[in-house]
């Protein structure tokens, strides 16, 4: 049995959502948390997409490969396999809450979860050093947000499994 399913979405899911995807799925293993799931999609993400090159490079610099990562849209099936939804913008959190009602209390934005307001830029066509800032951003979130990510998406687990 694996453990609690998190979901990082952002627009296409290849600049922001695969970032956050793999320092997400970083922080779970140096915490041990080895077999709990960590996935990424896109509100208007086109299936089958690599990430963006700056993405790519910048994780290679610390260690993380997403090469293998592909794009996929958000959907109802996917949603109902997660226990924690994390998005970009709060644009994406009204929009899933919106054509997911009965999911809307998983949904969040990665600021929301440490207390603040607004979204993580989006760095498409930018810079490297749009890039820079966007990928320091969501390791300084995912780090300072990590305790509220755990016990969220335990707690929703723990309610799934009950309804299933």
């Amino acid at each position: 049995m694996s453990g609690p399913h998190i979901l990082v979405v952002c627009t296409a899911n290849i600049c922001r959502s695969p970032v956050g995807e793999a320092l997400l799925r970083q922080q779970l293993q140096k915490a041990g948390l080895v077999d709990w799931t960590v996935s990424s999609a896109g509100t208007w993400a086109m299936a089958g997409n690599q990430a963006s090159q700056f993405s790519m490079l910048l994780l290679e610099e610390r260690g993380l490969d997403i090469q293998l990562h592909r794009s996929q849209p958000v959907t109802g099936s996917l949603l109902q396999q997660c226990d924690l939804v994390l998005c970009m913008e709060t644009t994406h959190q009204k929009e899933m809450q919106k054509a997911f009602p009965t999911q809307r209390d998983k949904i969040y934005t990665l600021r929301q979860i440490v207390g603040e307001r607004g979204s993580v830029r989006d760095p498409y066509g930018g810079s490297r050093r749009q890039y820079e800032r966007m990928v320091t951003e969501l390791e300084l979130l995912i780090e300072a947000g990590f305790p509220r990510i755990q016990t969220l998406a335990w707690e929703n687990y723990e309610k799934r499994g009950e309804d299933g």
